[in-house]
């Protein structure tokens, strides 16, 4: 989920308009954000692809998840309360989140043949469609749309926790993994509030350069970007499994 919000204290309006007396140059831009974001990408890919061929050689691929799935939000939580360390610690993040991410793609692929493509097409679709969206301001970033969007984030992250809790314990909720109406109707939720989570993250990228963030927050602004972008892709996945498991 994204963690580039209004209300995160990196990227306050205070603290963007004390970082507005840097020098021409040592300021966060929002082309400075995206190229690192490509960056960042790139190494989940490579990730990706360490985890996806060890899958498809026949190993057991669950420990470079689970070390992927923890590991992730480990340096995740640093970096919110660390945002200065964000440089550093952002490339690891994306290379936990690739181990994660290829291990579950491929397990996937392995049940649904063609799915992992699909899913790519169509979140690299929505991200293009969020970004002309935003760029023609069809969708705005004001203040009640900003809120119901983190609280939506909010309401979805805390019923996961729930359902994890509740896994342990060996209590499912069948309508997270089965194709049952119910369970699309909520995935299709899902991806709707990830997605527009990205136009928050559009428009704090925007806010940081038109008030001179310093420079490390384009490695902030790229590291958010990432989480929702990841956390998108994986909700669209869910939701491509779901729709198959139906034919």
């Amino acid at each position: 989920m994204s963690l580039l919000k209004s209300g995160n204290p990196a990227l306050s309006e205070k603290l963007l308009q004390k970082s507005g007396r840097l020098l021409a140059g040592e300021a966060m831009t929002a082309k400075g954000t995206m190229n690192k974001f490509g960056f960042l990408m790139l190494m989940v890919i490579a990730t990706s692809v360490f985890t996806w061929n060890a899958f498809m050689g026949g190993q057991n691929v669950q420990g470079y998840m689970w070390t992927g799935a923890i590991g992730g939000l480990i340096v995740a939580l640093v970096i919110v309360f660390k945002q200065n360390l964000a440089p550093y610690l952002a490339p690891a993040y994306a290379l936990f989140e690739g181990l994660f991410v290829g291990g579950i793609s491929a397990m996937m692929q392995s049940m649904y043949d063609g799915i992992v493509m699909q899913a790519v097409v169509l979140t690299f679709g929505t991200i293009i469609s969020m970004y002309f969206l935003y760029q023609f301001r069809i969708i705005q970033a004001t203040e009640r749309f900003r809120s119901v969007v983190v609280a939506a984030t909010m309401g979805i992250a805390v019923f996961y926790l729930i359902a994890m809790v509740l896994g342990m314990f060996n209590i499912n909720i069948p309508f997270l993994h089965q194709g049952s109406m119910l369970g699309i109707i909520f995935s299709l939720v899902v991806v709707v509030v990830a997605a527009l989570n990205l136009i928050l993250d559009f428009n704090m990228i925007e806010e940081g350069e038109a008030m001179g963030a310093p420079k490390h927050m384009e490695w902030y602004g790229a590291f958010g970007l990432l989480v929702t972008v990841v956390w998108l892709y994986i909700e669209i996945l869910r939701l491509l499994s779901k729709l198959n498991s139906r034919d």
